[in-house]
């Protein structure tokens, strides 16, 4: 009896509380606690690490890139569009100013061309309704040398017969532009209405006869001059 009790002392000494110790229990409880334990300060460790991490770092959850990096990229895509704006604002001004300056320069020329034109077929009138019998070929050559294409074949084929029948009746003219307007112009082609009066006197009627009569003449720019090539009397 006594050895029983014995040893029942020895085997309740082996789980007797440590000086300064928790109880002791079995190993494998031990070890497992230890685990989680560890285990316990994971999660601290990584909110830590999260929390002081750079912004820049921060992935997005639909493009697994950073959020620093979008936003940067996306500021450079609006910095770019806004500078194609403005050449594309830039070049519509150029082009505008380019179109304004090309019309107002064909204008010019335009009503540059109309003074010029009108001019011309004032003089060109004066000679074709002015005959003087002393220089009557000069009359001629003078009306030929300003007339070009329809007009000019047409008095040139007419200009033999209309020479001998000026001279057989001894007859003279004076013509005198009254008025004189454009009526259409572009910078090679003039149309110019004219009012002539014209003092004539021949063998038959020794006393000047005046005739009026309006006249429309379209000039034609060749190589520098305005000629007329149409005439068109009423």
């Amino acid at each position: 009896m006594t050895e029983v009790m014995s040893g029942v002392d020895h085997v309740e000494g082996q789980f007797s509380r440590r000086p300064g110790g928790p109880p002791a229990t079995s190993g494998e409880p031990a070890d497992s606690a230890s685990r989680q334990s560890d285990g316990a300060t994971t999660p601290v460790e990584s909110s830590t690490d999260t929390a002081a991490a750079p912004a820049a770092t921060v992935f997005s959850a639909e493009t697994d890139r950073p959020v620093g990096w979008f936003a940067r990229g996306r500021s450079a895509m609006i910095i770019h569009a806004r500078r194609w704006i403005g050449v594309l604002l830039l070049s519509t001004a150029l082009i505008a100013a380019g179109c304004e300056g090309w019309l107002l320069l064909q204008n010019h020329r335009t009503s540059v061309a109309a003074t010029q034109a009108l001019d011309a077929a004032q003089a060109f009138t004066r000679g074709l309704t002015t005959i003087d019998p002393n220089r009557i070929d000069q009359n001629f050559t003078d009306v030929t040398n300003g007339a070009t294409g329809e007009f000019k074949n047409m008095y040139t084929a007419a200009s033999a017969q209309l020479r001998r029948a000026l001279i057989e009746s001894h007859a003279s003219a004076q013509g005198t532009v009254i008025d004189a307007a454009v009526k259409s112009a572009t910078t090679d082609k003039v149309e110019v209405l004219l009012f002539v009066d014209q003092s004539v006197r021949n063998s038959a009627s020794p006393a000047p006869q005046l005739d009026r009569s309006r006249v429309t003449i379209t000039m034609q720019h060749v190589d520098g001059r305005w000629l007329a090539s149409k005439v068109d009397l009423s």
